[in-house]
């Protein structure tokens, strides 16, 4: 018979015995899953949830509610006071646009006049309070800057009506007899103009022009819409002496295109 080797001794295995856990506990119930907790625990015995759970933060007052909109406060929570400060800033933001509508729509309209082109708008009746004899108030109107309209005092007015109404960007105004600087000083010029134009719906836009004492056309900027009539008055005169009278070259007119 062979010899047989001792065998290894093992050790035994620990037997687990789950802790006996009274069924009587008193204390809160875990907001979880309902099971009551003794008062000293942190956390759920059960779930492991944890018991004594931060507070919530306060409501926010109703003044930081009122924007962002999204935000959550209780119910009832000046909820009539927010909605009548959201009417109230509506109601504001339409009475400043009703306001302001004139204004803005000035400045689009002053927008598009500088980047956009213009053409020329030819008059189709010429009238004036006075004219030289050979000098008629239509030789403002003729596209020659050597020839003019004659006037015998201040005060004298022409007067531009136009067939169609149109928005007036510019008005180009060649003062004395002439554009030649060698015949410009031939007759006396009025240095200050009065501006009258007359609208569609009979509205009146006056202004004061000044013109410089030279040569060559003078462009004065308008932006008015709807022109009907144009009417300008020579005041201010300069060189009107015994045997001269007044002129005026060319008036010319310009829209948007």
């Amino acid at each position: 018979m062979l010899p047989v080797r001792p065998a290894k001794p093992v050790a035994p295995r620990p037997v687990v015995r789950p802790a006996a856990v009274p069924d009587e506990v008193t204390g809160a119930p875990c907001s979880a899953c309902g099971t009551l907790n003794p008062p000293d625990r942190r956390f759920c015995r059960r779930c492991a949830t944890p018991l004594n759970a931060a507070a919530r933060p306060a409501p926010l007052p109703w003044w930081r509610t009122v924007w962002p909109l999204r935000r959550r406060v209780r119910a009832g929570s000046g909820r009539m006071v927010r909605l009548l400060v959201i009417l109230a800033v509506v109601a504001a933001l339409c009475v400043g646009g009703l306001l302001l509508l004139p204004a803005g729509r000035a400045l689009f309209e002053d927008t598009r006049d500088k980047l956009g082109k213009t053409k020329p708008v030819t008059p189709v009746d010429v009238r004036a309070s006075d004219e030289i004899p050979r000098h008629p108030a239509t030789r403002t109107t003729d596209g020659l800057s050597n020839s003019y309209w004659g006037a015998s005092a201040p005060g004298a007015s022409v007067t531009y009506t136009f067939r169609e109404p149109f928005r007036l960007v510019d008005l180009i105004i060649t003062n004395g007899a002439s554009a030649s600087p060698e015949d410009y000083p031939g007759q006396a010029r009025a240095l200050q103009l009065d501006l009258e134009v007359t609208t569609q719906d009979g509205e009146k836009h006056t202004e004061k022009l000044t013109l410089s004492d030279k040569p060559g056309p003078h462009t004065i900027p308008t932006g008015i819409s709807d022109v009907r009539t144009v009417r300008l008055v020579l005041h201010s005169p300069v060189g009107l002496t015994q045997g001269r009278h007044l002129a005026l070259a060319e008036v010319e007119f310009f829209a948007r295109s």
